[in-house]
C-alpha cells in the first residue's frame, strides 16, 4: 500500500510559511506570469516550505486557492 504519512508539526510550519510567502501567494492567486512559473518550475524542488504545502495540503504549491482551514 502507498499510505502517505501524516504531517509533522513542522511540516505544519512550513506550509503556513509557503501561505505567507509573497511569492506563492501571488502564483496561487493569478495562475499565470514569472511567479506561477517560478514557483512551479523551481521552488517546489529547492523550497522546504514549498514541499511542506504540498505533503500539508495535498496539491503543489502552485495550484488554485488557499485550502479554507
Amino acid at each position: 500500500m502507498n499510505a502517505k504519512p501524516t504531517p509533522t508539526a513542522l511540516d505544519r510550519r512550513l506550509a503556513k510559511a509557503c501561505l505567507k510567502c509573497p511569492v506563492c501567494r501571488h502564483a496561487r492567486r493569478r495562475q499565470r506570469g514569472l511567479a506561477h512559473w517560478l514557483v512551479r518550475r523551481f521552488e517546489a524542488r529547492i523550497c522546504p516550505a514549498c514541499r511542506a504545502y504540498e505533503r500539508v495540503y495535498g496539491r503543489p504549491a502552485h495550484e488554485g486557492a488557499t485550502p479554507s482551514s
